[in-house]
């Protein structure tokens, strides 16, 4: 067909008879392939097309409303603009047998409280949310609000960069907040709040100067319960109402960029809460959950399971992460309790599940929905990473699907953080005798591409601060979580921090109040913070400690073989060998002058880090000269040993 020839299209409105003199106007943005990809499982831009849009209809402006209650008798929308009439504003279901409800309500303005008026199975009725909103009501209303999320970006140098900033082979740093409590007008009110701005003009330049790469929010999408932290929520496509609008949280991303610091979102697809105005039995029947409670109720957290056998559920899960990256540009999604997706016998004791089809204990539905999950992100956004907080064996957590795998860019290494913590609780005068899981981590650490994380699980409901988690007395504390952090940063892989970690906050973190800043008065946790700013310089400076931290080339062992002495010795290693990088770690509080370490390669270094630096409240009395060289040992095999100073408890990084 010529191009001449091939039919103009027309609008909806000229193919369809509107009724303007009702209420509600027969209107639709659909197309019989949006709703068969909606159907199956694969539209993973529903959110262009349910919730409500402000739109212009037959010249006249006004909202458009969609939403998906397949089991509904009835749905009108209700709220202020008309004084909540659930009989005045219905909507009409389409006919397709979708279980989509549509309209248009002319001159309805953006701005306005509203919800869905649903009549359900046997005759139930329910007040909802719109799950596709993009703005609610400030809790404890729970209203959604008729929104449409534009801003003018100003990003575009971090966008096209951003796939070297998020690269495996890149310094990879991640700071952890909960939003909420960083940082509050009344330190000790939960009921205040800084802005979304505010949060901009704080914590941007705060992450900069930490030298952080990344920040990682703590879930943003609007949730009812302050006590969840988020991770109870009604809102997969809203910003929280508690900062600011969501045209202030984009600014605050783009700030982070602009700045050269990357947004990494929790995300959380595994449960929901009850409450009333949200997904939960939905339009009276399990609409978004699955209906079988051995597979539909999470016993840990009180709450249900999303039904990912069911294709509008996936698409509204995976619509639901593809947004944040395409309206927001975030950089990286974290997923939330992976483990408890994938196995249908998470917290479930005999009985209390069913075996799949093949009689194991994954969940098939699951499994395919988080591969393509991953494979949708990346095909679309192959810049960002996505990253797993998944805490058991399950194989090729980061590993490709194509390759068997479930497809994440990287998975949280929660192994690592639990034998790290073990071993520095220990009195130093018995860590010789559980050197192996100190070093346990490198036997399995090539499975995934894994992260570090000392998150904020680890500083909660009795588990204490870190800093009360090291033995000694308050000086050998701090040099204790000195030593812990180096080893962390200089350890392969990328890095995690939660708030307050940073400066050894003394008490558990809690979500009612803010960080005590106040600690920075004294010099020992001024001290802490300016050692953790230290480190993200030298693992941003020194290449051999991110370039190959996800490969068996950048990390060699120099020395296990002085278990009672607790010295252990490790390499980073570069391109060339002129760029790797040597750690020793002394773990005892012990001073160990001229200490002798034998290896090959580079033999000229030098100090370029320590732990007990003054600047850092340590003494400052045990260092190593400008230039160590080493002395031959056998000139064939191209052994040397060289002397090295190593300060109590402290850690020395030479390059």
């Amino acid at each position: 067909m010529s191009k001449q020839n091939i039919p103009k299209q027309k609008k909806y409105e000229e193919l369809h008879f509107i009724d303007t003199s009702k209420s509600v106007w027969n209107y639709s943005l659909f197309s019989d392939e949006d709703v068969k990809n909606f159907q199956a499982g694969t539209h993973y831009s529903i959110y262009n097309f349910l919730g409500n849009k402000q739109i212009k209809v037959v010249d006249t402006e006004g909202t458009y409303f969609a939403v998906w209650a397949p089991n509904a008798t009835y749905v009108s929308v209700i709220g202020n603009f008309n004084e909540w009439n659930n009989s005045t504003h219905p909507l009409i279901v389409r006919k397709d047998g979708s279980g989509i409800w549509e309209g248009f309500i002319p001159h309805l303005k953006s701005g306005e409280a509203y919800k869905y008026h649903i009549h359900g199975y046997q005759g139930l009725k329910l007040d909802k949310g719109d799950p596709y909103c993009h703005f609610w009501e400030k809790r404890p209303q729970t209203a959604s609000i008729t929104w449409q999320t534009n801003y003018d970006w100003k990003d575009n140098i971090w966008m096209k960069k951003r796939k070297k900033a998020n690269a495996l082979n890149a310094p990879f740093s991640v700071y952890e907040v909960h939003l909420a409590s960083w940082r509050r007008p009344n330190k000790d009110d939960e009921e205040t709040y800084l802005s979304y701005h505010e949060i901009q003009n704080k914590l941007v330049p705060y992450v900069k100067e930490m030298g952080f790469t990344h920040v990682e929010f703590m879930p943003v999408m609007e949730h009812p319960f302050d006590g969840s932290w988020g991770y109870q929520g009604v809102g997969y496509f809203a910003s929280t109402s508690r900062f600011g609008t969501p045209q202030e949280f984009a600014a605050l991303v783009d700030a982070f960029h602009q700045n050269d610091i990357g947004v990494i979102l929790d995300w959380v697809p595994s449960h929901f809460p009850y409450d009333a105005h949200g997904l939960f039995m939905f339009d009276g029947t399990h609409t978004y959950e699955y209906a079988d409670m051995r597979k539909g109720y999470h016993p840990d957290w009180n709450s249900y399971i999303f039904n990912y056998k069911r294709g509008e559920v996936k698409s509204f899960l995976i619509s639901s992460a593809r947004f944040w990256c395409d309206v927001f540009h975030i950089d990286g999604i974290r997923v939330d309790a992976v483990s408890s997706m994938l196995r249908l016998d998470y917290s479930r004791n005999e009985g209390q599940w069913e075996p799949n089809e093949f009689g194991g204990n994954g969940n098939l539905e699951a499994i395919a929905f988080v591969k393509d999950l991953n494979e949708t992100l990346y095909r679309d956004f192959p810049d960002i990473q996505t990253i797993a907080e998944e805490a058991t064996d399950w194989p090729g957590i980061s590993n490709p699907t194509h390759a068997g795998g479930l497809g994440f860019g990287m998975k949280w290494m929660m192994g690592w953080m639990h034998d790290t913590l073990d071993y520095f609780k220990m009195d130093p005068l018995f860590r010789q005798f559980h050197q192996d899981k100190f070093t346990f981590s490198m036997m399995y650490y090539y499975d995934e591409n894994f992260m570090l994380p000392l998150s904020h699980d680890e500083v909660v409901h009795g588990k204490s601060p870190m800093i009360y988690k090291m033995p000694g007395d308050t000086w050998q504390k701090f040099a204790n979580l000195r030593l812990l952090y180096t080893y962390m940063f200089t350890h392969p892989g990328a890095k995690l921090l939660f708030m307050g970690n940073e400066f050894g906050a003394t008490n558990e973190w809690n979500y009612k109040s803010e960080l005590q800043w106040e600690l920075l008065d004294f010099v020992s946790h001024g001290g802490m913070k300016y050692c953790v700013q230290k480190l993200n310089e030298l693992y941003k400076n020194y290449p051999a400690l991110y370039i190959n931290q996800f490969n068996t080339d950048g990390f060699e062992w120099i020395d296990l073989n002085h278990r009672a002495d607790g010295v252990m010795v490790y390499k980073r290693k570069g391109l060339k060998p002129k760029d790797d990088v040597l750690i020793i770690l002394n773990t005892t509080p012990i001073v160990r002058n001229d200490w002798e370490i034998s290896l090959q390669g580079k033999y000229k270094w030098k100090e370029i880090f320590n732990s007990d630096s003054k600047e850092f409240w340590g003494t400052g009395d045990v260092f190593n000269p400008d230039l160590i060289v080493g002395k031959k040992v056998d000139k064939k095999s191209k052994w040397y040993k060289i002397n090295v100073q190593l300060p109590a408890l402290g850690a020395v990084v030479l390059g």
